[in-house]
C-alpha cells in the first residue's frame, strides 16, 4: 500500500465519526476531502511530512509547518480546534505529561545571560510586529472585561485601572514594576496617582520604547525605565508596593524561590504586592494540553515554566509573603486572546513586514492554540495581592474588596479603606 493510502486509511479509523472539516491535499495535487464542505485545507508538500503525519509526530510536523513544507489555510480558530482533534487522535500520546510544554518544564538553565536571550527572542522582534494587534499601550497580558463585549483598548485600560486599585496607591509612593514591558501600567498609574515608579525589563526593544514613552509624557523625572535582570535591583525595603504582571513565567521553576525573595527583600515593611500570572490548573503541577505543545517552547517561548495556584501561593508563603486576596481571570484571558488573534489575522500584511513569513505562521497558531488552552480550562491566570509584614506582625488592610470595584478616585477610596 502507497504511503498516501496508508495514511488515509489510518485518518479514517481514527476520525471515525468526527465528519472534519478538512481537506487534505499532497505534493502532486491530489486532494482528499472529510466532510463535505471543508474549511480548512493542510497541504502536505512532501513525502516526508505525509510520513511525520502517519507515525504521529507532531513535533516534526509543526517544523514543517514553520518551514512552509505543510501549508495550512483557513479561519485561524478552525485550524486550532481541527488540529487539536488531529492531534489527540492521531499523536502518539492523547495527553502531553507537560502543559502547552508550550510554557516549558524543558531543561534550561535561567542565567542572566540565558534569560536575557530568551526575553530577546520573544520580545525584540519589533514595535511594528506588536503593534499590529495589541492594544494602543501595547499592553502584552490579559485584558480585564466588565460585560464581555469591550474592544481590546477599553478592556485592557479597564485591566491597569483594576490592578491600580488593587495596589491601591497613594501619591508619592514608590512603585517597581517587575517585568514592565513598553511601560503602559506605569505611564497608567503615574498619571492618575502621582506617584514615583521604577520599571525594568529584560528586553533592550521594551526599554528603548519605554523610556521614549516616558519621556514623551514629560514623565521621564518620576518613572525610571530600567533594561535590568530583577536578581540585579538593588537595594533593600525600598518600595511602597510592586506588580509583576506576566513576569514570573519567564523566571525558571528553579529561581521561584530567588524571585519572590528579590520582591520581599525590595517591599517596604507593611508594603503590597500585585502578582498577575499565567498558572496550571492541574491539581499536582503537571501541564496539559494535547501532543505538540513542544512548538511552542521552541519557536515563541524558550525556557517558560507554569505553576499551579498552591505552588504560587507557598512560594510567597516562604518568603512571608502574605496571600490576602486571589482572583481566578481565565475567562479574561481566552477572549483577550481571541481579539488579539482576530487582529493578528486582520493586519496579516503588517504581521508579516513586521516579523517575517515564519515568525507569522507561529504566532497565528501560538494565539489561537493559547486561547484554546484558557478556553478549556487547560491554563488560567491567577492575579495576587499580598502583603509583607510589619515588624509587629501583620500588615493593616481593608476589610472588604470594596476598592477593588469602586470609583477610581482611589486617594480618597483608600483613606476611607484606612
Amino acid at each position: 500500500m502507497s504511503l498516501r493510502r496508508r495514511l488515509l486509511s489510518v485518518l479514517h479509523k481514527r476520525l471515525l465519526g468526527c465528519a472534519l472539516p478538512l481537506r487534505l491535499a499532497f505534493w502532486d495535487g491530489e486532494i482528499f476531502d472529510f466532510s463535505a464542505a471543508p474549511s480548512v485545507t493542510v497541504t502536505l508538500r512532501t513525502p516526508q511530512t505525509a510520513r511525520d503525519f502517519l507515525l504521529g509526530r507532531f513535533d516534526r510536523l509543526g517544523d514543517a509547518y514553520v518551514a512552509g513544507d505543510i501549508l495550512v489555510e483557513g479561519d485561524a480558530q478552525e485550524i486550532l480546534r481541527i488540529g487539536i482533534e488531529l492531534a489527540e487522535r492521531v499523536g502518539k500520546t492523547r495527553w502531553l505529561p507537560q502543559v502547552v510544554r508550550a510554557l516549558g518544564f524543558v531543561s534550561f538553565r535561567h542565567s542572566k545571560a540565558a534569560d536575557a536571550r530568551a526575553i530577546a527572542h520573544h520580545y525584540d522582534v519589533s514595535d511594528a510586529f506588536y503593534r499590529a494587534f495589541l492594544d494602543s499601550r501595547m499592553i502584552y497580558s490579559s485584558a480585564y472585561f466588565r460585560r464581555g463585549d469591550e474592544d481590546i483598548d477599553t478592556a485592557q485600560e479597564q485591566k491597569l485601572a483594576h490592578i491600580c486599585r488593587k495596589l491601591r496607591l497613594r501619591p508619592g509612593e514608590r512603585l517597581l514594576d517587575i517585568g514592565c514591558g513598553w511601560g503602559g501600567l506605569l505611564q497608567f498609574a503615574a498619571r492618575r496617582y502621582d506617584i514615583e515608579a521604577v520599571g525594568v525589563t529584560n528586553s533592550r526593544a521594551q526599554f528603548e520604547t519605554a523610556r521614549t514613552r516616558m519621556a514623551a509624557a514629560g514623565l521621564d523625572a518620576r518613572v525610571e525605565i530600567r533594561n535590568e535582570d530583577y536578581r540585579d535591583i538593588a537595594g533593600r525595603a525600598r518600595f511602597d508596593r510592586i506588580v509583576s504582571v506576566g513576569m514570573y513565567e519567564h523566571v525558571g521553576a528553579g529561581n521561584w524561590p530567588s524571585y519572590f525573595a528579590s520582591i520581599e527583600r525590595l517591599l517596604k515593611p507593611g508594603g503590597l504586592l500585585v502578582h498577575h500570572g499565567i498558572i496550571t490548573t492541574d491539581p499536582d503541577g503537571k501541564a496539559q494540553g494535547p501532543p505538540g505543545g513542544e512548538f511552542i517552547d521552541r519557536y515563541v517561548f524558550p525556557g517558560g515554566a507554569l505553576a499551579n495556584l498552591p505552588r504560587l501561593l507557598t512560594e510567597m508563603a516562604r518568603v512571608k509573603l502574605e496571600p490576602v486576596d486571589v482572583e481566578d481571570l481565565r475567562p479574561h484571558y481566552a477572549r483577550t486572546l481571541a481579539l488579539w488573534s482576530s487582529r493578528f489575522e486582520s493586519n496579516r500584511d503588517a504581521v508579516i513586514a513586521a516579523g517575517g513569513i515564519e515568525r507569522y505562521r507561529i504566532w497565528r497558531i501560538y494565539l489561537a492554540g493559547m486561547g484554546q488552552a484558557f478556553e478549556r480550562g487547560w491554563l488560567s491566570i491567577a492575579q495576587v495581592v499580598a502583603y509583607k509584614p510589619t515588624s509587629t506582625g501583620p500588615a493593616p488592610r481593608p476589610w472588604t474588596r470594596n476598592h477593588q470595584y469602586a470609583s477610581d478616585n482611589l486617594s480618597t477610596l483608600c483613606a476611607r479603606a484606612d
